[in-house]
């Protein structure tokens, strides 16, 4: 497909949000997890996520628009922390930054890229001093261009 001059990048409205949670499910589905392991409430979930984070942790979600049409999108907030965050905001405020999405017809184009910096520039407003992501194997080499780093994640699968 011809590189797409007419995108149009926002910050989202809750009026978005039931397409944003629709990128959540391709976005799973995209990464291998088959319908049957999703949730038949995999909607009203997500779209409960979104509220939730929205009101407790600065949740903005961005999206990438072509003739009107939402074909992106990305999300940022505050982290919530898996432990009690006893650290002053200047040593450790971490973000999280999760479902970037772009349709399968627009990759490859710069949006990937072009709402990632959009929601790494909204969670630098919030003061944050560290942004955590976790990448599917088709992003990986987009973030490590933009400069995110491998982490010491481990796993155990049980």
């Amino acid at each position: 497909m011809e590189q797409m001059t007419a995108i149009h990048y926002r910050p989202a409205t809750p009026e978005d949000w039931d397409t944003i949670a629709q990128h959540f499910h391709d976005l799973w589905r995209d990464n291998g997890v088959p319908e049957t392991g999703i949730r038949p409430d995999w909607q009203a979930l997500t779209l409960d996520f979104i509220q939730t984070a929205t009101a407790t942790l600065d949740y903005q979600a961005f999206v990438a628009e072509v003739q009107g049409e939402i074909v992106g999108s990305v999300g940022g907030q505050r982290f919530a922390g898996l432990y009690p965050n006893a650290l002053m905001p200047e040593q450790r405020c971490y973000g999280y930054l999760w479902n970037v999405y772009v349709v399968a017809t627009y990759r490859r184009q710069g949006m990937g890229r072009a709402l990632t910096q959009r929601a790494v520039a909204y969670l630098k407003s919030l003061g944050c001093t560290r942004i955590i992501l976790h990448a599917s194997p088709f992003g990986q080499p987009l973030y490590e261009q933009m400069g995110f780093q491998p982490s010491n994640e481990m796993r155990l699968d049980l």
